[in-house]
């Protein structure tokens, strides 16, 4: 299934994109649509992650272009880019002994300088940032001393205080129980919808991403296999071509959305058979 880059302000053109000797994806485009909730999917180690570096200038790429806002990325200042783009990495790690409004507060550099250092502004965004994370009563409880789910909590206020219009988040659910999971999906589609907000998650649940995600994007082996709206693109034969994994598709009763429903091991190996015939 061919996919059809829709337009945005952040974009990877004919990247190739490595890890040391290993090459992870190979003149790869991608144009993230502004203005909606994009989430990636696809196996371990498909080149999902290494992606979002590259958008987000982490990763250098070794040919092709990353371009924000009409701009070659690696040109520009690292303050406009992080005034721009939000990053929540896969795994980060606090200055031993920092609190966590310590930490949330770091979310604000991007907007400060050398005459203009702390406002109000950045007062009322750290504020919200940790009210909307929920995190308010950790406040001036040190970083090491809270569990994964706490801490995960901690690194998304600090991304939400930085206000930058583009976020890009590295499996944000990990370490968070299913309630914390909607809970903070919840927060990134009420983001994306209230305030405009361009959000792309990479996301291993497949069923959270349909239900929440308004485009997809399906990886295998560091390429773009399809990408669009879940109902468009989201069959057993994608998920099977995606995952090897043997599924049928239902309406989710909730929402109409696409809902994957794994098949037995028999079942699975006789539609395998079937697809194949």
């Amino acid at each position: 299934m061919a996919h059809r880059p829709a337009a945005g302000r952040l974009e990877a053109r004919n990247v190739t994109l490595r890890y040391g000797d290993r090459t992870i994806s190979r003149d790869l485009s991608f144009r993230v649509p502004d203005g909606r909730f994009t989430v990636i999917v696809g196996p371990n180690a498909c080149g999902k992650s290494t992606l979002l570096r590259a958008l987000s200038r982490i990763l250098k790429a070794e040919k092709g272009e990353i371009v924000l806002d009409g701009k070659l990325i690696e040109r520009m200042r690292a303050r406009d880019v992080a005034r721009t783009l939000g990053l929540l990495p896969q795994s980060s790690s606090a200055p031993e002994g920092i609190t966590v409004a310590d930490l949330v507060a770091r979310g604000r550099y991007p907007h400060q300088s050398l005459l203009q250092r702390w406002t109000v502004g950045d007062e009322q965004a750290v504020a919200w940032a940790m009210r909307t994370a929920r995190v308010e009563e950790l406040a001036e409880r040190s970083v090491d001393e809270l569990s994964g789910g706490q801490r995960q909590r901690v690194w998304i206020a600090m991304v939400l205080a930085q206000e930058t219009p583009i976020l890009l988040l590295d499996e944000p659910t990990t370490f968070l129980d299913i309630a914390h999971q909607i809970e903070l999906l919840n927060l990134l589609r009420g983001l994306n919808r209230r305030q405009g907000n361009t959000v792309v998650a990479v996301l291993h649940d497949l069923n959270q991403a349909c239900r929440y995600a308004d485009h997809i994007v399906a990886m295998r082996d560091g390429l773009i296999v399809a990408e669009g709206a879940p109902r468009d693109i989201m069959t057993a034969e994608l998920v099977m071509r995606v995952f090897g994994l043997a599924c049928m598709i239902i309406d989710d009763p909730v929402t109409g959305d696409p809902l994957i429903v794994p098949l037995e091991e028999s079942a699975g190996a006789d539609a395998t058979s079937a697809a194949s015939a």
